[in-house]
């Protein structure tokens, strides 16, 4: 065992922390009173959320969701493709028609229709039947980031493992904007006798100029991002207590080379900083004057102050994927002939 193993198996023991938790202010590049611009979401069909911005309200107070769980999920795990961390997780890769998509991008992970619909099939299966044996080394050897960020088999064998890593950015005490525009034409059409003006009652023909882009149309109180008054934070939490879960049935000296593993890949995604560029309008960045905590949480209660850098956590996890043996990489191709069959056992 080596010494950079020994210095994080204290989180393996049962009398380690319950979790490390991260609070990291952020802001946008435009400064502390910038617009960013949250995430939007459709309207709920009992029609009790009307959609646009996620905003809890308080009384005077509110909270905003930038970026959600799985929106932070979708992000940092695909990581694990680039060069610097490829060696850490067998890349499996799914021909999907003119597209060659990772398993890393599959928004279920092993449970998703992509690898579904493959000839890793049975082997996933088989995994997750393991999983609900309590041993989850069949499922670390093919894809172990889904140990890490949580998977459902909803589709089939209804085994699940919870998140190990959380991810989630709000924005606090928010002042909503609106925006609104107007598109101008680059010449009259009509006026112009380019084209036919519509009659009155035509609305086709006028909502096919105002699409194509032959009319003026105005965009009146659109979203128009937010304001945060009270800052912007991303809270990311590695719960160690649902890690010491994870393990190979009977099997104590493999269970804990497995455990070091998965709690490698989870620390180099709790390091990783997945703030920038999120989306149009919300451009995010450290904010240097404002505190961050990075703490261990104890069952009784006690946060201590921790210290481990994203290098720390890439050459722990370097160190513990080699005792495991990572799983080998492969390419297989979408089957249309599979896919059509889990359409037919679902109807």
């Amino acid at each position: 065992m080596s010494k950079t193993q020994q210095n994080y198996d204290k989180w393996l023991s049962d009398e380690g922390p319950a979790a490390l938790v991260l609070r990291e202010p952020l802001m946008p590049v435009e400064g502390v009173d910038g617009v960013l611009f949250p995430s939007t979401f459709a309207a709920s069909k009992d029609g009790s959320f009307k959609g646009g911005y996620n905003i809890d309200r308080f009384g005077d107070k509110n909270i905003c969701l930038i970026d959600s769980v799985g929106s932070q999920a979708n992000r940092i795990e695909p990581i694990f493709a680039e060069e610097k961390y490829a060696d850490l997780v067998p890349q499996i890769i799914v021909e999907a028609g003119d597209h060659n998509i990772s398993i890393l991008e599959a928004g279920h992970r092993a449970g998703d229709a992509l690898v579904r619909c493959s000839e890793l099939q049975q082997e996933l299966h088989d995994c997750f039947k393991a999983v609900q044996k309590n041993d989850c080394e069949p499922l670390a050897k093919i894809a172990p980031t889904s140990l890490v960020f949580g998977v459902w088999d909803s589709r089939d064998t209804q085994a699940k493992l919870p998140r190990l890593f959380t991810s989630t950015i709000r924005a606090y005490d928010v002042n909503v904007l609106t925006r609104s525009a107007q598109f101008v034409p680059a010449t009259e059409y009509v006026d112009e006798g380019l084209l036919v003006e519509p009659k009155d009652k035509d609305k086709k023909t006028k909502d096919a100029y105002a699409e194509r882009g032959f009319i003026h149309v105005p965009a009146t109180a659109s979203h128009g991002g937010v304001i945060a008054n009270g800052g912007v934070r991303r809270d990311a939490t590695l719960s160690l207590s649902a890690l010491r879960q994870i393990c190979i049935s009977d099997e104590a000296e493999k269970t804990l080379t497995l455990q070091r593993y998965i709690l490698g890949l989870a620390m180099v995604a709790f390091t990783y900083n997945p703030s920038g560029y999120l989306r149009a309008g919300c451009n995010l960045v450290i904010n240097p004057d404002q505190p961050r905590e990075l703490v261990e949480v104890f069952g009784d209660g006690r946060r201590e102050p921790l210290t481990v850098s994203h290098d720390d956590a890439i050459l722990f996890a370097q160190t513990a994927a080699k005792d495991f043996g990572v799983g080998g990489s492969k390419t297989v191709p979408f089957d249309k002939e599979r896919a059509k069959e889990d359409v037919k056992a679902k109807s």
